[in-house]
């Protein structure tokens, strides 16, 4: 192991790394930049062990910058893979929070640089950065809630794979991996640089090797670049690609389940399988599978999740991933897992889902020529989302908050731009299964698209004159939550909203004998009140009894304590 101490140039390179991957990419660049100067870069061969279960926590949490890392356990003498962590993951969290010992072990796939990034660093980060905090507290319960299961779902499988005629693989016997369509390919005679800088420009950590009927020829991964040109004296950058290739590429058919795949691997020791037409060498390459892509086809590990969401590449992929969500939370039901623990990784997964859905409607807005105007803006998450209780896909509760522009001529266009993105971002929230809101509160209603002085003037009428509807849209509104943009904005907003409070006491007031409207769910001998009419007659309404005295009690605590 080599360990490096990060000169100016390489800060100012890690850094641009660190804001690429969560949770550093909502940060800013100063801090990354004090993040950076922190950390070591390492270099690791393929094979070494970093850590083992049982040890004693380190000083460290690592990212991968480049390789994999393998995290496993050891059951009956057999080791189990758990996860394996490929660029931008993160692994050795514990050692932030924890008081114990490592609960997996962790070993070197191929040559890797990590980023050893001190524990008190991300301490610092997780008491000054709330953002930060809710990912690594969600990184810890994922840790210490659900290893166990995933062991037992690879035991299973394992042990059904190695028995003949064993019993059934489950979910794996049938589930096939999602394999990689959209190829990479290169000709056989550019040059090794060349072929290096598509890997880079297209985030890919291998290209097939093809003739120009796109029959594969050979392969090269990040491993061979490390291997067969760094680790190599002398230029050959500009040398033909197919000098280093690996060749043949072993090739297969589409639709392979899990279940070939991990047997595929033992046989082969091999990590990369091309998909051809008939599974041969002589038909064209429509796919590609690795072993990353078999890990994740399970699709039960919240970072896995997360990390498909958003690599996602069409709204289609990202419906299918929220839909595989929804059965990871069923799951965690069904295993009494701590409700602030599920909440915490679906409120991160809906986030995240939200910002690939604002990145989507972006990029299209940008092909049809039309930018954002270049001013500050938040997309804000209300209700249910807004207090991060939201794990169901329920109706939608947004709306989008942006800095009055300088020329108040400007600034019906700058709405118009605002409000075609919140139309985009709802449509594909409802593509993925959210419910629009019957009183239509969603950033597509130009009502609640609007600048600070627009939404100022709400808050101060609803603060001001607390009628029926202003308290029922104060239970709405009050519970917002930056999710995309600026988060300094929205926390300008709340200073003011605050102030505006204190200037009429009387609110609170109000507010808290409209929340008293709703009182516990109980009648005169101490039985559950149910509904009396219509068609939930004689059920319990768990919404209105049980869940709306408990959130009318937060708004309060929100305006008293924000500060």
């Amino acid at each position: 192991m080599q360990t490096t101490t990060p000169s100016n140039t390489i800060v100012e390179r890690v850094a641009a790394d660190l804001s690429k991957y969560p949770p550093f990419d909502r940060l800013s660049s100063d801090k990354n930049r004090q993040i950076a100067a922190a950390l070591c870069v390492e270099y690791h061969e393929e094979g070494e062990t970093l850590f083992r279960k049982g040890d004693e926590l380190g000083r460290f949490s690592y990212m991968v910058m480049k390789g994999a890392v393998r995290l496993f356990d050891s059951i009956d003498g057999e080791e189990v893979l758990v996860d394996l962590c490929d660029e931008g993951d993160l692994f050795g969290v514990r050692a932030i929070f924890g008081t114990s010992t490592y609960l997996l072990s962790a070993q070197v796939v191929e040559e890797s640089l990590l980023l050893a990034i001190p524990v008190e660093t991300i301490r610092e980060l997780v008491q000054s950065e709330p953002s930060v905090a809710a990912y690594f507290t969600g990184a810890i319960a994922r840790s210490v809630q659900h290893i166990e299961h995933s062991l037992s779902e690879a035991i299973d499988m394992r042990r059904s794979l190695m028995e003949p005629g064993g019993g059934s693989l489950l979910a794996n016997e049938t589930l096939v991996v999602d394999q990689v369509r959209n190829v990479i390919t290169c000709a056989p005679d550019i040059t090794i640089r060349d072929a290096a800088k598509v890997m880079s420009e297209n985030n890919i950590g291998s290209i097939i090797v093809a003739a120009e009927n796109r029959h594969p020829l050979g392969i090269i991964t990040d491993t061979d670049l490390r291997k067969k040109v760094v680790a190599v004296a002398g230029q050959i950058n500009e040398r033909p690609v197919s000098d280093i290739m690996t060749s043949p590429v072993y090739t297969i058919t589409a639709g392979k389940t899990v279940a070939d795949m991990m047997m595929l691997m033992v046989r082969t020791k091999l990590r990369h399988f091309c998909i051809t037409e008939d599974g041969t060498a002589d038909t064209p390459v429509i796919g590609i599978i690795s072993e990353h892509d078999i890990v994740t086809s399970e699709g039960v590990n919240p970072a896995v999740l997360m990390k498909a969401i958003t690599q996602s590449e069409s709204i289609e992929q990202l419906a299918q991933e929220r839909e595989k969500a929804e059965k990871l939370l069923r799951t965690y039901i069904a295993q009494d897992v701590a409700i602030h623990f599920i909440s915490n990784i679906f409120t991160e997964l809906n986030d995240a889902l939200i910002v690939k859905a604002i990145e989507f409607s972006v990029a299209e807005m940008k092909r049809e020529g039309v930018n954002l105007p270049d001013i500050e803006f938040c997309w804000l998450s209300l209700g249910s989302e807004g207090r991060k209780e939201q794990l169901l896909r329920t109706d939608l509760d947004n709306a989008i908050l942006f800095r009055d522009p300088e020329n108040e001529a400007s600034r019906e266009t700058v709405q118009r731009v605002f409000l075609e993105l919140g139309k985009r971002v709802t449509a594909i929230l409802v593509a993925c299964g959210f419910k629009p809101c019957p009183a239509e509160i969603m950033a597509s209603n130009p009502e609640w698209c609007q600048p600070l002085s627009g939404w100022m003037n709400y808050f101060r009428k609803w603060i001001g004159t607390p009628e029926p509807k202003a308290l029922m849209n104060s239970t709405i509104f009050f519970d917002f939550r930056p999710v995309y943009g600026s988060t300094a904005l929205a926390l300008e907003m709340k200073r003011e909203i605050n102030t505006e409070i204190a200037r009429g006491r009387g609110f609170l007031q109000f507010f808290a004998k409209n929340a008293l409207q709703n009182p516990p769910p109980l009648g005169f001998f101490r039985n559950f009140l149910v509904e009396k009419s219509r068609e939930h007659a004689h059920e319990f309404d768990i919404k209105a009894r049980a869940m709306m005295p408990l959130s009318d009690v937060r708004p309060g605590c929100w305006r008293v304590n924000s500060e």
